[in-house]
């Protein structure tokens, strides 16, 4: 029996060996990018992480020693303290302002698109430079927040405002990051328009009020977008760098109140040249917030629910 050749095979064959030659030469900036950007510096730092490394001589392996140090570094685990802090009371406080205005501007009508671009700016413009040094001023000793705290009546901060007491310079930097909740309101605004009127007007038929349509329907339908917006928000709060390095003057005090994680991380790395400790340290903060998000990813089964699922 005779097996019939297709004539045009060949030719086909040729034309998708040069549509994928074409496809991986768009690809390749980005490729380019990502093993000479991020895929190569993680393996070396990864490598470095079990090094004495002091960025001006030859790395030493030395095994595990950097993380068994971490253990008993005092510093680590104040840093870890206050980045902790700063995640567990900054996100749920910046997703809720973030819910509740978005909330607002979808029911509003009249000047929607000035207030959304408002209420968006900081989060362009918050995490830069500038606005630390203006939020740091706002909070001395005679700054706006100093002197509206005294018209009401409020304790006068230490020496050095808000800033230089070690009790309420945490508070400043949630505040800060409540600020730019810009971000968030977008995405929850988008989640918004998703939702069905016809369920609020049955709800509203069955005699729910403004808490119970909130509670039993905005909410789970819009648990899919406050998923995402946290998962997002706490990853982004575990970076906090800049304003922290700004309003503590690079040392992370008073009394290392502003210590973060990514600014004691700094401080190994290069302020002390100790490149392979600051290795280490990076590396655990990538397994920290990767089990996080696991956790986030597993917990999202018992309150996430998705269009179409029948829980």
């Amino acid at each position: 029996m005779t097996t019939l050749r297709d004539p045009g095979a060949p030719a086909r064959r040729r034309r998708r060996s040069r549509a994928d030659g074409a496809g991986y030469a768009f690809l390749s900036p980005w490729l380019l990018g990502f093993f000479g950007l991020t895929a190569g510096p993680m393996i070396a730092s990864l490598y470095l992480s079990f090094t004495d490394y002091n960025l001006f001589t030859p790395p030493t392996f030395v095994g595990i020693e950097n993380y068994t140090r971490l253990l008993s570094d005092t510093n680590f685990h104040q840093a870890a303290k206050v980045t902790a802090l700063y995640v567990v009371f900054g996100t749920p406080i910046k997703l809720a302002a973030a819910l509740a205005v978005a909330m607002l501007l979808h029911n509003s009508r009249r000047g929607q698109g000035f207030y959304r671009s408002a209420y968006y700016m900081p989060s362009l413009i918050g995490g830069s430079v500038s606005i630390a040094i203006v939020w740091k001023a706002m909070f001395i000793d005679d700054g706006i927040v100093a002197q509206i705290g005294e018209v009401f009546g409020g304790t006068p901060a230490s020496d050095g405002g808000w800033v230089g007491d070690p009790g309420r310079t945490l508070p400043m930097l949630i505040l800060l990051t409540v600020w730019q909740f810009g971000a968030p309101m977008v995405i929850f605004l988008a989640g918004l328009k998703q939702v069905p009127t016809e369920l609020y007007e049955a709800a509203e038929v069955d005699g729910a009020g403004p808490v119970r349509r909130f509670w039993n329907v905005t909410l789970p339908l819009l648990s899919p977008v406050l998923f995402f917006n946290l998962l997002l928000e706490t990853i982004h709060a575990f970076q906090i760098f800049n304003s922290a390095f700004i309003i503590s003057n690079g040392s992370g005090g008073p009394a290392q109140s502003t210590l973060f994680y990514t600014l004691y991380l700094y401080f190994r790395g290069f302020r002390d040249f100790q490149m392979g400790y600051a290795s280490a340290m990076a590396w655990v903060l990538v397994i920290v917030v990767g089990l996080i998000s696991l956790l986030l990813f597993r917990s999202s089964k018992s309150w996430v629910h998705y269009s179409g699922d029948e829980r």
